[in-house]
């Protein structure tokens, strides 16, 4: 249902023992090394780093069509509101990766995730009939950033594809919540680390 996933942490020094490997890498490496431009880190502090150490990434597969998805994830620190697991058979809809998506329901537009503990990343893929906003908020329900999709992207658009991935990075996130005016949203491989 969930899986913990964990980058490795190399020791530069550990690197250059090994003249070997280090040639071998040569060929991939740029020869002028260029910025990423990634929403919402600051790459020069090294949160980059940081960000990816652990990242709780949650799959929807075990979760049966129509369930309505709300403490199924407690134990990776997460709960759910207005959000059913779905198969989707309506092909403007398709699944980011596997087959089952959550969508924003019985009320349409929104779903919320609450963390059990304070997370700084949350991130996920978003298929929404409108644009879609994914906002942050902290203990106190006082919105700490926001982002929004660029508009609809269901997969018989071609101005916008679907599945476009809306991330947040912020300080003490208990709870994001993605809305979409008067529309409807799906939402897969959800993700969040602390």
């Amino acid at each position: 249902m969930a899986e913990s996933l964990q980058t490795p942490t190399h020791q530069a020094s550990n690197f250059n023992q090994h003249s070997d490997r280090r040639e071998a890498w040569r060929e991939f490496a740029e020869v002028s090394p260029s910025p990423l431009p990634i929403q919402g880190l600051d790459v020069a502090r090294g949160e980059l780093a940081t960000q990816l150490s652990t990242c709780v990434r949650l799959d929807w597969e075990d979760l049966q069509c129509f369930e309505v998805v709300n403490r199924q994830f407690h134990q990776w620190g997460v709960e759910f509101a207005n959000a059913i697991a779905l198969r989707p058979s309506n092909t403007a809809y398709p699944a980011y990766s596997g087959m089952m998506v959550i969508m924003g329901a019985p009320k349409d537009g929104w779903l919320e995730a609450t963390f059990l503990r304070p997370v700084q990343f949350v991130s996920g893929f978003v298929t929404s009939s409108r644009r879609t906003v994914l906002t942050a908020f902290d203990s106190n329900n006082t919105p700490l950033a926001k982002i929004e999709s660029p508009g609809a992207n269901l997969s018989t658009h071609t101005k916008h594809l679907p599945n476009v991935r809306l991330s947040l990075h912020a300080p003490n996130i208990h709870r994001v919540t993605f809305y979409t005016f008067n529309g409807h949203l799906t939402l897969d491989d959800f993700c969040f680390s602390g």
